[in-house]
């Protein structure tokens, strides 16, 4: 199986740590790929004509592309729970796909409320590493992030002392607890990160968040209320966050490794060209 993965992204955030460990994984089973991304150049489409089996592309602006251009059956991910426009190019444009991965069941009911037919669509979560168990000795600790659909204002509304990080690998060796809060949120692979490690999450009730962070069991889930997060945030502070700890490190090895992402996916790119 040959496989051309697209991605337009010109930073790496969530979606593209996913797509390169996808890469790896899915190397380590022989499947042969190549990687299409512009970093700041325009596509090169004649690349698209090559002869692949199929054509993953993992964001919007490469499923545009793909759609115009692909001539083997596409396949996209769809991480995002942005409302999809109701007009004749997107109605057009989201036709073209033989299989969407929606990050979520919420990511998946999205998709049907736009028109995409439910046998379109697989759910496949995304997955992460297993992490060293964190001491639990820091801070508690959020992702830094200048996204206004991110809720870091909230945060720093609540009065809680917490430690804003871009490296989230390097502060979870020690994090108290990860605080993921979101006005919209397709998943939260940043809390499945924090669980991996064995750090309990207080994570915003709000799109894909309660299929993977469950209330009083791997973490707390709260209202976008600065003081309703400080409640939940002492909470992680106490000895009952512990079962927390260990259970959310439980359900990521069960459910969550980028292994069980990459069988997934390769399950999906079966049933795509069969």
């Amino acid at each position: 199986m040959r496989v051309l993965h697209l991605d337009s992204g010109r930073e790496m955030r969530g979606g593209q740590f996913q797509v390169l460990q996808l890469i790896d994984e899915l190397s380590a089973r022989g499947i042969e790929q190549q990687f299409l991304s512009p970093h700041g150049e325009p596509f090169s489409l004649p690349k698209l004509r090559a002869p692949f089996d199929l054509v993953h592309a993992h964001d919007a602006k490469s499923h545009t592309r793909a759609a115009l251009f692909a001539k083997a059956p596409l396949i996209v991910s769809r991480r995002v729970a942005f409302p999809i426009k109701n007009t004749w190019t997107s109605r057009w444009k989201y036709r073209q796909p033989v299989l969407f991965l929606a990050v979520s069941k919420y990511v998946a009911g999205k998709l049907i409320e736009a028109g995409v037919p439910a046998h379109k669509i697989e759910i496949v979560y995304d997955g992460v590493q297993s992490l060293p168990l964190s001491t639990r000795t820091g801070p508690l600790i959020a992702p830094a992030s200048n996204d206004p659909m991110k809720g870091s204002d909230l945060i720093r509304q609540s009065g809680l002392e917490v430690e804003f990080t871009t490296n989230l690998p390097e502060a979870l060796k020690t994090a108290r607890g990860l605080l993921y809060i979101t006005r919209e949120e397709g998943l939260g692979s940043a809390a499945l990160l924090a669980m991996s490690a064995g750090v309990p999450v207080v994570a915003s009730r709000i799109g894909g968040l309660p299929e993977i962070v469950e209330h009083e069991r791997t973490g707390l889930l709260t209202v976008n209320d600065p003081r309703e997060i400080a409640n939940a945030a002492a909470r992680l502070l106490t000895p009952e966050s512990d079962a927390w700890s260990q259970q959310g490190r439980e359900l990521v090895h069960q459910r969550f490794l980028t292994s069980h992402m990459a069988e997934a996916t390769l399950a999906a790119y079966r049933r795509a060209i069969s």
